[in-house]
Order: C-alpha cells, then sequence, then structure tokens
C-alpha cells in the first residue's frame, strides 16, 4: 500500500514560491535539500554577497545607505556563523537561503533587496569558486610543508644506500635521500597542478545570473576585483552551467592521492618485518584486538585506501556532468558532496602523511645488507666492461654468464674470484671490485638526477629552494 503523502510548511518556498499554490510534499523537500552540506560555503557566500552589495550601490540600484546596512548585516551573520549562533533552518533548503533570511530579519526590507540582478545560479558558483580556490591554496600549502619535510629527510639520508627495485626485484643500489627525492617530486608536480587549476577557477561568474546575464547595469569587473578574481566569465551560460573546475581540482586531487597512495604502501612494506628497513612510530600505528604483539601501519594504510574515495569523486563528477545539456542544470547540486570530500580528504592525508614522516627511524643497516642481494651491481659490471671497450651488448652477456655463475656457486658478484672472473673476459681486472659495492655504484651515479649522495645533497638543496619561492608565489 502506497505511504501516504505528506507536507511541509511553505517557509522554504518564500523566497521563490509565487508560481506556486501549496507547500511542498516532505520526501520532495528533504530529497532536494543541500543544508546539511553546503553550509562549507557560508563564508564564500557572504563574501560573495558583499561584493554583489558594492557592486548594485554602483550600479544605482542600492543607495549607499542600503549598501552599508547589508554589509553590515553580512558581518554580523559571519559573525554569528563563526561563533555557533546561528540558528541553521531546514526549512530554508539552503545556505544561501538561509544566509539571506537571516538579513532580511536583520536589517528588514532592504535585506530583500540584496538578490537583485542575481540568481541563485550564479551565486552559488561564486560561492563555490571562492571556496575551492581557497581550498587550492591551503592545499599548495600543505604540498610545500610535506616536500620540505622530505627534502629535509633527503639531505640527512643521502649516504644511506638501500635497494633499488624494477618489478619489486632488486635491481640497482640507490640511496634513501635519493628515493625520498623521488617523492617530492611528485607533490612537486601535484603542487604545479594544483596552481594551474587554480587560475581557472579564479574566474567570477556574478552577473551571469540564471543563465542570460541582467538587465541590470552592473559591472562585473568591478564585482571581480573586489572578490580578487583575476576577471568574469566571459559567457553567461557557460559561467553558470559548467562544473569542469570542480572535476579539474578531483582530477588533481586523485593523482595526488595516487601518489600518496604510492608512498604509503613503500611505508607499509618498508616496516613489516620482512623488510624492516624503517620503524613507524607508536602514535601512527594501532594494535590488534586479538594479536598483542601486533602494531599495524593503519594511518599509512588509511592513506592508501582514501585515495580510493577521492578517484571515485573524480568518476562521479565526470559522469554527473556528461549529459547535461546548457545551461543550468539542478543535477550540479550533486557537485558539493563529492568536492567537499575530496577536499577534507586531501588535506586529511597530507597532514597525517607529513607528520608521520617526523615519526620514521630508519635502519640503515637493513636497508644496505638488503641493497647488496640480488647481483645489484651488475650493470656496473656491464658498464665496467663497456669503458674496457667491450661492445655493451657483449659486456651484457658476459655479466648475465657471470651472474649465472654466481647465482650457481651461492655467491654475491664481489665475492667470485678474479680469476673465475676472467674466463669470461680477459677484459676483467683486479679494478673491477671498484665497482662491484653498493657504495662504489651510488657514487658512479654522480650527476644531475643521479643517486650520489653529493648529488642527492645538491638536489635537496634545490629542492628547498623552489619550495621557499614557490611559497612566495602563493
Amino acid at each position: 500500500m502506497p505511504a501516504k503523502t505528506k507536507t511541509v510548511t511553505a517557509a522554504g518556498r518564500a523566497m521563490w514560491g509565487g508560481r506556486f499554490s501549496g507547500a511542498a510534499d516532505d520526501a520532495a523537500a528533504a530529497f532536494t535539500a543541500s543544508l546539511n552540506f553546503d553550509r562549507a560555503l557560508a563564508a564564500h557566500d557572504i563574501r560573495g554577497s558583499v561584493a554583489h552589495a558594492k557592486t548594485l550601490a554602483a550600479a544605482g540600484a542600492l543607495s549607499d545607505e542600503e549598501c552599508a546596512r547589508i554589509v553590515d548585516g553580512l558581518s554580523a551573520i559571519a559573525g554569528e556563523i563563526r561563533d555557533g549562533t546561528f540558528a541553521w533552518s531546514p526549512a530554508l533548503e539552503d545556505v544561501h537561503m538561509n544566509i539571506e533570511a537571516r538579513l532580511t530579519a536583520l536589517i528588514g526590507e532592504t535585506g530583500k533587496k540584496l538578490h537583485t540582478a542575481r540568481s541563485r545560479n550564479d551565486q552559488v558558483v561564486t560561492a563555490m569558486r571562492l571556496y575551492l580556490r581557497d581550498a587550492c591554496d591551503s592545499i599548495a600549502a600543505q604540498l610545500c610543508a610535506a616536500r620540505r619535510r622530505l627534502a629535509a629527510m633527503a639531505g640527512r639520508e643521502a649516504a644511506t644506500v638501500m635497494p633499488g627495485l624494477t618489478h619489486t626485484q632488486n635491481a640497482q643500489p640507490v640511496t634513501f635521500g635519493h628515493h625520498l627525492l623521488a617523492w617530492a617530486e611528485m607533490l612537486e608536480r601535484d603542487f604545479l597542478r594544483i596552481a594551474d587549476c587554480r587560475r581557472r577557477i579564479n574566474v567570477s561568474p556574478l552577473g551571469a545570473a540564471a543563465l542570460a546575464g541582467t538587465t541590470w547595469p552592473v559591472d562585473r569587473e568591478l564585482s571581480a576585483r573586489l572578490m580578487n578574481f583575476d576577471s568574469a566569465a566571459r559567457n553567461s551560460m557557460d559561467a553558470v552551467s559548467d562544473r569542469d573546475f570542480v572535476i579539474e581540482f578531483n582530477a588533481t586531487a586523485a593523482l595526488l592521492m595516487v601518489h600518496l597512495s604510492r608512498m604509503a604502501e613503500e611505508l607499509v612494506l618498508w616496516s613489516s618485518e620482512r623488510w624492516r628497513f624503517i620503524t613507524v612510530g607508536d602514535a601512527f600505528c594501532t594494535g590488534s584486538s586479538i594479536m598483542p604483539q601486533k602494531k599495524n601501519p593503519d594511518v599509512a594504510e588509511l592513506v592508501r585506501g582514501k585515495s580510493a574515495r577521492v578517484a571515485g569523486n573524480l568518476a562521479a563528477a565526470l559522469v554527473l556532468m556528461k549529459a547535461q545539456p546548457l545551461a543550468y542544470n539542478r543535477d550540479n547540486q550533486e557537485d558539493k558532496e563529492l568536492l567537499f570530500d575530496s577536499v577534507n580528504t586531501v588535506a586529511a592525508c597530507l597532514e597525517v602523511f607529513t607528520a608521520m614522516m617526523d615519526a620514521v627511524a630508519v635502519n640503515r643497516d637493513a636497508m644496505r645488507a638488503a641493497a647488496a642481494e640480488g647481483f645489484a651491481t651488475a650493470t656496473d659490471l656491464a658498464d665496467y666492461l663497456a669503458r674496457k671497450g667491450v661492445p655493451f651488448r657483449d659486456a651484457h652477456h658476459v655479466t648475465g654468464k657471470i651472474v649465472a655463475r654466481c647465482a650457481a656457486e651461492n655467491l654475491g658478484l664481489a665475492e667470485l674470484p678474479l680469476a673465475v672472473m676472467r674466463e669470461f673476459s680477459d677484459a676483467i681486472e683486479s679494478d673491477v671490485f671498484d665497482c662491484l659495492s653498493v657504495d662504489g655504484s651510488v657514487r658512479a651515479r654522480n650527476h644531475s638526477g643521479g643517486t650520489a649522495p653529493d648529488a642527492v645533497r645538491a638536489a635537496a638543496a634545490a629542492m628547498e629552494k623552489r619550495i621557499a619561492a614557490q611559497e612566495k608565489e602563493c
């Protein structure tokens, strides 16, 4: 038997309900309301409204006195929201209607004039762009902090030898500092993507109104300047209907989280009993409810897991947008929860990752021992032969034969006697052992981008210098 239809009061329709004759259905009102999540836009909605009021005054649509009363009222509302005394009404649908209703209650009929020359369509997207611009600035600062932490650690660990892997197997010795700087490079590209994304976010939609612009002579460039936007949107339909800036941010955030997930995965592996490369501080681990000996790297695992949420938000944003005709559609109410979730998830993961790196203790002996396994200096032997005049392909083949002999006799490359090595090539001489140690291997790669300690120290210093310059530009 179908449920009985219920109705709610018409309070939520008071702002726009002249066309309607009855109250909204109970379920429909709850279904369309967004106040429970779009309250995050409150400060940004107020900032947009202040700019709009001043633009209306400049256009003669408000007197200077009316504008001042509106601005003062909005300032008072901002204070109420900050101190938690603002009375939110679910019946008023969203954050924007709540603020407008409170403004009218505070200053009277003048409050009703604020929405002149404005639609919720351009009002909402203006608040979203202001919100996301601030989020980009905050995340960019967090990325700088994380990179600075990694660069400092890389400088300290510039000579710490560890295995470099391909296909999760020992490939060549590297330094731990070099590995950390690889992480820092990933995060630097994320920083640059955030900065680039911000430039496209920083365009003002205000004055686009519902979709066609407004008949009022508002100066859209003025309102853009008042909110520190770089410019006003060039097309009113595009300004209110596209959420590509949300999609772009989510794409940038998803890639950032993929990078954090890869780093977290390595922390998880390195801290296991099988590796013992690092110990993660107790503050970033948890125990087991049944196994008293366990110390689980749950924080790193959750960073890895939360990457899935942000990747999912990107997929949702793409699908949300893909079939919408111009101009605005209510589908776009769904962009906010996924956007807020991506912003909050990225911020939380960067904060905890950066703090966790301070709690990582390095087991240098375990790293060094692992670096010597798996014939990791075989490439150095092939290069040695090539420097002696052996064509590299032949040198590669000879080295493979020597590795096979070592494997059969359960010896490391540096443990095979010189006389046995010379059975494979008479180009091999006693100086071969200089290139077969892990320290010799990493020292030999002393060039820009290389893993040698001196190169790592120089790269860490250069990273810190770039961070300082980029922070000034933010």
